[in-house]
């Protein structure tokens, strides 16, 4: 399956979601913070190099 995320305003989301499920597609809605949420997830899983670092490095790193 694939996905397709478009970023709109309401008017043309509600549009664009109408749309969709004239055509069969199933929607998912979510807010500009979920949206971040899975975007830094996707981000996350691209760059994951299955290493162990410590707290203290990690929270060093995070200070920065």
């Amino acid at each position: 399956m694939d996905a397709l995320v478009i970023k709109a305003d309401r008017k043309s989301n509600k549009l664009l979601m109408e749309l969709a499920r004239k055509l069969g597609a199933s929607v998912l809605s979510m807010d500009e913070e979920q949206f971040e949420d899975f975007a830094l997830g996707q981000i996350m899983d691209k760059t994951k190099t299955d290493e162990l670092v410590s707290r203290e490095e990690a929270m060093k790193k995070l200070k920065k």
